[in-house]
């Protein structure tokens, strides 16, 4: 543990942010069988994150009547609507240049949106706007831009539609989302690779900080005046879901710390990476947060004294990028042995018993089998649902 610093950590548990999302269901479905359930939606994978490095926020989520999880900021409950699900399909089929295909996501059923009026009348450091089924509204994230001092916004909150046969995710263009006009207010919108087309990256990078996702290859940062790429970490991908959120929660709590923005995107990177490797929600080893901890407060401590910046305001990387990058890859070297000998471990006890375990850490004790598996449920349009509902009213 590092010693002294009281300070700056005193400085950092005064920080507060708001986390703006609703939480979900997922089932993985791969090759027409269904390989996991588990607690899904952005503010699950960012709070992972956030929790674990000590950044302190308060979450605005809804859920329906059937939410099958425990979490640690408690969601706002519909006693009349089911939780929002996504049934998430994969194929092992590999196309003509050896690749497999892409995830198909399809929405099956959506809870309540997030309305201004269900946020905070506070005062906030930061905000995350992390919808993933249309629940954030123009009006709400206007609201988050009022609260907040700077905001971070992931773009599928604001470009996913739904097609109304069966709810398959598709993009529309940020201009005819009904959020471009608050882009000159918002500090970083984070896009994947898939996404940034229906970005224009040359126009919004003069109104806001844009970083863009790809996975094996890392990141790339763009700014009014520059674009750098950030390093990825290799690893092998077991599951792709999350791992933006995971990003996102890594860059918004490096800044928090008090890194520039290249070695923030950087710690995103790391945080992404560890959760393709796993099914689901990831679980985060707790020697490995707290290594990673000491290892920010280290770096803050060397900073004290030195020009301060407000957070999201450096674009350049520090003189120890490097070694920041040099510092995780011997973490990850690390997590990957210690998950090696608990496997061994668990395999001399029994072989059943090493699978279950396996199975377990892959999704931070969030992954269990439900007395109605959300599997078996047809697939139901929002427009379903709302007829439904009107029905039984």
């Amino acid at each position: 543990m590092v010693k002294g610093g009281e300070n700056n950590q005193l400085d950092l548990m005064n920080r507060r942010g708001l986390v703006v999302g609703n939480y979900c269901h997922d089932v993985l479905i791969k090759d027409n069988l269904v390989i996991g359930e588990s607690l899904g939606g952005a503010a699950s994978f960012v709070s992972n994150v956030l929790d674990g490095l000590s950044i302190q926020c308060d979450f605005i989520s809804k859920v329906g009547f059937d939410f099958a999880y425990s979490v640690s900021h408690l969601p706002i409950q519909n006693s009349s609507l089911k939780t929002t699900l996504f049934h998430a399909y994969f194929s092992s089929i590999l196309d003509k240049d050896g690749n497999r295909g892409d995830r198909i996501l399809k929405r099956v059923h959506a809870c309540d949106p997030i309305i201004p009026s269900d946020l905070p009348n506070l005062e906030f450091d930061f905000g995350l706007a992390v919808g993933v089924a249309g629940e954030i509204l123009p009006e709400t994230l206007e609201r988050m831009l009022d609260l907040c001092r700077v905001v971070f916004v992931d773009i599928q909150a604001l470009i996913r539609v739904f097609d109304s046969a069966d709810g398959t995710v598709k993009h529309v263009g940020l201009r005819e989302s009904g959020f471009y006009h608050l882009l000159p207010r918002i500090g970083f919108l984070k896009a994947s690779a898939e996404e940034a087309p229906f970005v224009d990256i040359e126009e919004v990078r003069k109104w806001c900080c844009v970083v863009v996702t790809d996975g094996k290859d890392g990141c790339r940062v763009y700014w009014k005046d520059g674009e750098l790429q950030i390093s990825p970490f290799p690893t092998t991908q077991v599951d792709p879901t999350g791992a933006g959120d995971s990003f996102l929660g890594g860059l918004v709590a490096g800044l928090n710390w008090g890194l520039s923005v290249p070695d923030a995107a950087l710690l995103g990177n790391f945080f992404g990476s560890l959760t393709v490797g796993q099914i689901g929600l990831p679980k985060f080893e707790m020697w490995l947060l707290q290594r990673i901890k000491d290892d920010l407060l280290r770096r803050r401590l060397r900073c004290v004294g030195h020009e301060t910046r407000t957070v999201g305001s450096e674009f350049r990387k520090s003189a120890e990028h490097d070694d920041l990058q040099a510092s995780l890859v011997v973490a990850a070297k690390l997590l990957s042995t210690y998950s090696n000998q608990e496997f061994h471990r668990n395999s001399q006890i029994s072989p059943d018993h090493a699978v279950g375990q396996s199975m377990n850490n892959c999704s931070n004790c969030e992954q269990k089998l439900l007395i109605n598996p959300l599997c078996e449920e047809p697939i139901q349009t929002v427009e379903d649902q709302t007829r439904h509902t009107a029905s039984s009213a």
